[in-house]
């Protein structure tokens, strides 16, 4: 009974996406060995694991006289022309290049607490120890920071008293401004009343002797009869030539 057909598709399992790698590595570089002396043919093939492992395999002592052949025959002729020195020394430094970006990959993977499978326990205490060095800069800085907030806090604070402070002494010199002003007014209003009390005693004799000059005589309720009776008594003895007894 024949395997079912197995789909393509990324292992999701590190374990096991680890083994089927070596075990199809090396089963990839045997074919090319045996492509290369059952057939005589030139065979160049170069891998790349996911960790940044090079594997490589050339059927020649050479890798890059395979690598210069595919140049002239990828790019045409103005590549033909090229020096092979300037072409293996570009290869060269791709390959540095290369080389370092795939291992600064990894060692962030690492700093992530990812692929720490491969590490031994050297590369495990000395990740630990640029974890915890890292982690002392980052506490200083945040330290720092906080200290530099609290700072502007307590400067803000402090402008802020002052202009209270000025904003006091403001309101007072306005309050006891205003509170002159009040008694001076009450001064004043109480000045003009006692002038015009004084204005009206000095006035009220002349108006009381006005009153009286115009009645000047006393007057009794038979004073008319009398005057009367006098005016009468004066015209009799005129007339007569005697005044009666009773007003002698």
């Amino acid at each position: 009974m024949g395997r079912g057909r197995v789909e393509l598709k990324r292992i999701e399992n590190k374990i096991n996406r680890q083994v089927t790698f070596a075990k199809r590595r090396n089963g990839l570089l045997k074919k090319a060995y045996e492509l290369s002396v059952l057939c005589d043919a030139e065979v160049a093939l170069i891998i790349f694991s996911n960790r940044g492992k090079l594997y490589e395999f050339s059927s020649i002592s050479n890798m890059l006289k395979s690598l210069d052949r595919y140049q002239k025959c990828s790019y045409g002729a103005v590549e033909v022309n090229k020096p092979a020195k300037e072409l293996e020394s570009s290869y060269r430094e791709y390959l540095k290049l290369k080389t370092r970006f795939e291992s600064l990959q990894r060692t962030q993977r690492n700093l992530l607490g990812e692929e720490l499978g491969p590490l031994n326990t050297k590369e495990l205490e000395q990740l630990e120890r640029q974890l915890e060095s890292s982690l002392k800069l980052v506490r200083s800085t945040k330290t720092q920071f906080m200290l530099d907030q609290l700072s502007d806090l307590q400067n803000k604070e402090q402008l802020l008293l002052e202009a209270n402070r000025a904003l006091t002494i403001k309101l007072d010199e306005i309050s006891t401004t205003a509170l002159r002003s009040s008694w001076e007014e009450g001064e004043q209003s109480m000045s003009y009343g006692h002038q015009q009390q004084q204005h009206h005693h000095h006035h009220q004799p002349q108006e009381l002797f006005h009153h009286l000059d115009c009645n000047p005589t006393l007057q009794i309720g038979y004073n008319n009869v009398v005057s009367d009776q006098m005016t009468a008594t004066t015209h009799a003895q005129t007339v007569s030539g005697f005044i009666p007894g009773w007003m002698l």
